[in-house]
């Protein structure tokens, strides 16, 4: 995937492309890039409704239906993907993976996550920090948004309602844990459960409740693979699962993953 950007001149020309062409080239062999954690930061999460409205990518919104939207266009993922997703944890323990599927809440060219050299606009602001959050508090740009409307909550990012209600169990708008799965490297893999959510468990075995729920498309990075139980079988079982993080594993019947090693016992 290819994204270009365009910068107006200081003379106030306006560029245009008319064209793009990649080639792929085989690469050399290296060693593998290890794993790099991705960006992670506290903002305020709002919850969207919206039910049948066509989200920035053509997504059609469903009932409780699990995506989120961010405000700015660089972390939104093309339609039936989630190149850009992010991981989303609430206090009281339960985490969501789902896919952007939208732009919003407040602003459209807030890249917060991205270091103030890149970031399209408010770069006098420090990274993580979205402009609503510094209106709102601090009263940044006279306490107006890009579109110059006074803004009423800090919300860095907006959750659909599954997102919102099922997967995080949240009553009110709150301030949440996200990590934006792209901005790191390492082992990925695709929730392939079509307008379905997946059950996230604390550890490999069905028989507990969940801890947590990912959307169909969300990007998951993944640690390593081992074998669990199910709820119709007994104690040992080959059902594989794969490990995101400590105390948050999935089914890998429902997951396009690499090839893993097996976690360390």
């Amino acid at each position: 995937q290819a994204r270009v950007l365009l910068r107006a001149a200081a003379t106030g020309e306006v560029p245009v492309v008319r064209a793009v062409s990649l080639t792929a080239h085989p690469a050399p062999p290296r060693a593998r890039t290890p794993a790099a954690e991705a960006r992670t930061h506290r903002v305020f999460a709002t919850r969207v409704g919206l039910v049948g409205a066509s989200t920035a990518n053509g997504h059609v919104i469903r009932e409780r239906d699990h995506f989120v939207a961010l405000p700015s266009r660089r972390g939104l993922s093309p339609r039936g993907t989630g190149d850009y997703s992010v991981k989303v944890c609430a206090g009281n323990g339960r985490c969501a993976w789902a896919a952007v599927r939208d732009v919003g809440p407040w602003n459209t060219r807030d890249d917060y996550w991205n270091p103030s050299s890149v970031r399209q606009n408010w770069a006098d602001l420090p990274r993580g920090r979205p402009q609503a959050q510094a209106a709102f508090q601090e009263g940044h740009n006279g306490g107006l948004d890009q579109y110059g409307r006074r803004v009423r909550n800090p919300a860095g990012i907006d959750l659909g309602d599954g997102t919102f209600r099922d997967a995080l169990r949240l009553t009110d708008n709150s301030w949440v844990t996200v990590t934006y799965l792209w901005t790191g490297h390492g082992p990925a893999g695709t929730v392939v459960t079509p307008g379905i959510p997946l059950n996230v468990r604390a550890t490999p075995d069905t028989t507990l409740p969940p801890v947590g729920l990912a959307g169909d498309d969300a990007m998951l990075r993944l640690q390593c693979q081992a074998h669990g139980r199910s709820a119709t079988g007994s104690q040992g079982t080959t059902d594989l699962w794969l490990r995101l993080s400590p105390g948050y594993w999935v089914s890998r019947a429902h997951v396009s993953a690499p090839a893993l090693p097996f976690c360390p016992r």
